[in-house]
């Protein structure tokens, strides 16, 4: 019998179901627990500008948000990250602070307790204690896990999938995510990382990738994405969407935003609202499918201000609302975590749950990766709950390749971690390449989930 056999045949049936499905309504934490936001009124919290103005940037303007609420160990373990590991910098509005620890009452110490267990803390303001102290990043960890830029065909568009590109149209976002993928681009340099910067005026690179769509009639789908496009100026985005909307050959669009979790506001501005509407009817006049894609990690993230947001953009004629999470260990690790997430989307707010990925093996991120071998048990834990149109895919996005199911891995080390995969195309950098269709591709475990056999392998490595 394998391990995974052994791990699935492990439980003991008791005749209750795994998991217990319960409606949840969806509530927006009341702000003005918090100090600094005593005074916020409703129409200030709508308020998109006032959001994006009122974002907590540093330590500073967290902790006069906060006031006395968090003992001071947790402020010394945030420095020490800052300094240390993290790889991204501090940026949460308003909106996303406001989901950390709802009802975590009012003394220092519980509070400061439920800050730590937080599974919105844990990955948009890290701390040190959180990482691995023996293996905090992979040895095959690389700051563009997926070479994506090694795939630009012009500045900021990958074209790594036959009919598939990915547009990065700006390297910002309203909230930064402690695991992002694009770390090596996205976002102010930290002390870990001397961030890549775009070259290109925005308006020259998107020139050049609409020539480029133009000139290569195999692509028929664009994400628009970044950073996050709610920090493209709305007239900008739109006339770049219609330009898209122009070729012929572009049948898909999908644009790309945590902002619809993170700042709802956003997106239920009306010159928003009336420029999505008018890009949407475009795209439905010339059988064009638009959609949003979001990222949402787990159910505390998803207010009634997010389904708001996400029903306005369907009502104006966007063709889909999906969610593509971020698999996290100590975040939405466990089958309920994930099922109460989709059942929050799917039930409450109208976005579908369509991908959870595996987290990239970026730098400092091996405290959130789980194995592959636990993913796949994950994704045997899911079925049967949702709605099958409903139910998300766990995949591996596995470097030189693309995403892949968890369970399509052509062969699998367990003991040393080593997944390896194949692929049935060429990326945009393989054309000439003989055995790309031929060669196994490696995906490494997180060392820790490794027996001690493994482990000790991989310390003399």
């Amino acid at each position: 019998m394998t391990a995974i056999q052994e791990s699935a045949a492990a439980p003991i049936d008791t005749g209750e179901q795994p998991y217990e499905y319960a409606r949840a309504e969806l509530v927006e934490p009341d702000w003005r627990r918090f100090p600094g936001w005593r005074t916020v009124t409703e129409a200030e919290w709508r308020d998109a500008q006032w959001q994006r103005v009122h974002c907590v940037r540093n330590i500073k303007q967290l902790r006069a948000v906060l006031g006395d609420l968090l003992e001071d160990r947790f402020y010394d373990d945030l420095v020490a990250d800052q300094q240390q590991r993290a790889t991204m910098s501090m940026l949460l509005p308003p909106q996303m602070l406001n989901t950390i620890a709802p009802h975590a009452g009012s003394d220092p110490q519980k509070i400061t307790e439920a800050f730590y267990a937080d599974p919105i803390r844990r990955y948009m303001l890290p701390v040190h204690s959180d990482r691995d102290p023996d293996w905090p990043s992979h040895p095959h960890s690389e700051r563009d896990s997926l070479h994506e830029a090694e795939m630009w065909v012009v500045e900021g568009l990958t074209h790594r999938y036959p009919t598939k590109v990915l547009a990065e149209l700006l390297s910002t976002c309203p909230q930064y995510c402690g695991h992002c993928t694009r770390m090596d681009l996205v976002g102010n340099s930290t002390p870990q990382v001397d961030k890549h910067k775009l070259e290109l005026k925005p308006v020259d690179r998107q020139d050049a990738m609409i020539d480029y769509l133009r000139r290569t009639p195999g692509v028929r789908d664009v994400v628009v994405s970044g950073g996050d496009v709610a920090n493209v100026p709305w007239h900008q985005l739109e006339a770049f969407l219609m330009r898209l909307l122009d070729i012929e050959t572009v049948r898909d669009i999908r644009l790309a935003t945590k902002a619809l979790a993170g700042l709802p506001q956003h997106w239920l501005q009306p010159k928003v609202v009336e420029g999505l509407a008018r890009v949407a009817g475009t795209a439905r006049r010339r059988g064009v499918n638009l959609a949003i894609h979001t990222h949402v990690n787990h159910a505390q993230s998803v207010t009634p201000l997010v389904a708001e947001a996400a029903r306005t953009a369907l009502e104006v004629g966007v063709r889909d609302v999906r969610n593509q999470g971020v698999l996290l260990r100590g975040v939405n690790g466990t089958a309920a975590d994930v099922l109460d997430l989709c059942f929050a989307l799917q039930g409450e707010a109208n976005i579908l749950p369509y991908y959870f990925y595996l987290c990239d093996m970026i730098p400092n991120a091996e405290h959130w990766r789980l194995a592959v071998w636990e993913a796949q048990e994950l994704q045997h834990a899911i079925m049967g709950y949702l709605p099958g149109y409903a139910t998300p895919r766990i995949v591996c996005d596995v470097p030189y390749v693309g995403k892949r199911w968890v369970h399509q891995l052509a062969e699998y080390d367990r003991e040393r971690g080593i997944s390896y995969w194949t692929k049935n195309y060429r990326t945009g950098i393989e054309h000439d390449d003989p055995d790309a269709l031929r060669r196994r591709y490696p995906y490494y475990d997180p060392i820790s989930t490794l027996p001690e056999s493994g482990r000790r392998w991989w310390a003399t490595q």
